[in-house]
């Protein structure tokens, strides 16, 4: 089973993309420490790197994906998982409307690859916070 676990990462290792020199990934809207309401548009900022859509490989590019109160991050160099804290945006998209419940949320934006795998270098924004009256 060790020998198994072993070459999975290994293969999963070489599936990882290079982070182009000096890329960086940042929220455009909201603000940090911004209220805002229930439904609220998320703009994707990205500088130092093209988009592309998941499985295209193309060098220097990757697509967004939003953490959504994510406390602790998923293994980077596995594809992130889907799910209602990690919102993948497969199909190039810079921007998303998401609707959250009333309180206090995080929320990170990082690039993965053309399998949804984080760059060798993650490229991940800082996390900000927003209340939601």
């Amino acid at each position: 089973m060790g020998l198994l676990s072993l070459t999975a990462t290994a293969s999963t290792e070489s599936l990882i993309s290079k982070a182009p020199e000096g890329a960086k990934v940042y929220f455009i809207s909201p603000q940090d420490g911004e209220t805002v309401s229930k439904t609220v548009t998320v703009k994707f900022g990205l500088q130092g790197m093209g988009v592309a859509p998941a499985g295209i490989k193309k060098e220097g590019t990757g697509h967004h994906h939003l953490l959504i109160d994510v406390d602790t991050l998923p293994d980077i160099k596995l594809p992130l998982p889907a799910n209602d804290h990690i919102k993948h945006f497969g199909g190039g998209q810079t921007e998303t409307t998401i609707t959250l419940k009333p309180g206090k949320h995080t929320l990170q934006l990082l690039m993965g690859n053309y399998l949804h795998i984080p760059h060798d270098k993650p490229i991940i924004s800082e996390k900000i916070t927003i209340t939601v009256k």
